[in-house]
């Protein structure tokens, strides 16, 4: 039986491909568990330090089995919405290669990851008022604090459908690059971020999302002296330290 998750690690980067592509990578119920597994399984692994989601062509994820939506009840939704639920709250850095339609509830799958890199020809489309169907899973919510209000009151209420490029310009995307070159672009990007310490990556996500709360700048210092403090008593500061002290030395 064909995974419908497949899952690949290197240079520190893991990479969960959604794997169902006669149904578009639809979001099922399996699927979900799938998904799940994954990432339990990736933030377990020491070796990990960002993980990267992408789809099996044609598309990234064409949103919730329509089937599925046509019975739903808020037990069936809160299942599907695991789906992204997981990824958005990995402590881990996430990147979202959006290859292609990213539809609905898949849209929220790439808006759960902390970064988006877009495919030029890839179309982010929220679709939810075009099926009758009021937005879920926190869709607003996510994709406002991303873009703002204007922005997203084109892309759900006007209907806006976004390539790569229009992604980018609105914010939606940190880049849009070509199709063929995606993959590639995604992983060096990630691997940045997995050659950092896992535990100081994972402690500044925590800050970063934190400080949406904060609209002080003292308050900002303050919330950042601990873990900043805390990271001087490491041992890989010490290390890293030395190295560039070293290659100053040389110069």
């Amino acid at each position: 039986m064909t995974a419908l998750v497949l899952t690949d690690i290197a240079d520190g980067v893991a990479t969960l491909t959604l794997n169902n592509p006669d149904e578009r990578n639809t979001l099922t119920a399996p699927l979900v568990a799938e998904i799940i597994a994954a990432m339990d399984a990736f933030e377990a692994d020491e070796s990990v330090g960002a993980v990267v989601v992408t789809g099996t062509p044609p598309a990234f994820c064409a949103g919730a089995n329509l089937g599925n939506l046509a019975e739903a009840t808020g037990e069936s939704l809160g299942r599907i919405y695991e789906g992204f639920l997981r990824i958005a709250r990995s402590p881990m850095p996430t990147l979202a290669a959006v290859n292609g339609a990213a539809v609905g509830a898949g849209m929220n799958l790439a808006l759960g990851c902390d970064v988006r890199i877009v495919a030029d020809s890839a179309k982010l489309d929220t679709r939810f008022l075009q099926l009758g169907i009021h937005p879920g899973g926190g869709h607003t919510w996510m994709l406002r604090r991303i873009v703002g209000p204007q922005a997203a009151m084109a892309a759900v209420v006007f209907g806006q459908v976004l390539d790569g490029k229009e992604a980018e310009r609105i914010g939606l995307a940190y880049r849009s690059v070509p199709s063929e070159s995606l993959l590639e672009v995604a992983h060096e990007f990630a691997a940045k971020a997995a050659s950092t310490p896992r535990e100081l990556a994972i402690a500044t996500k925590q800050t970063i999302q934190a400080m949406a709360d904060i609209d002080d700048h003292g308050a900002a210092v303050a919330r950042e002296l601990e873990p900043q403090l805390w990271s001087t008593q490491q041992p890989w500061f010490a290390e890293r330290l030395a190295a560039l002290q070293a290659r100053i030395s040389t110069k």
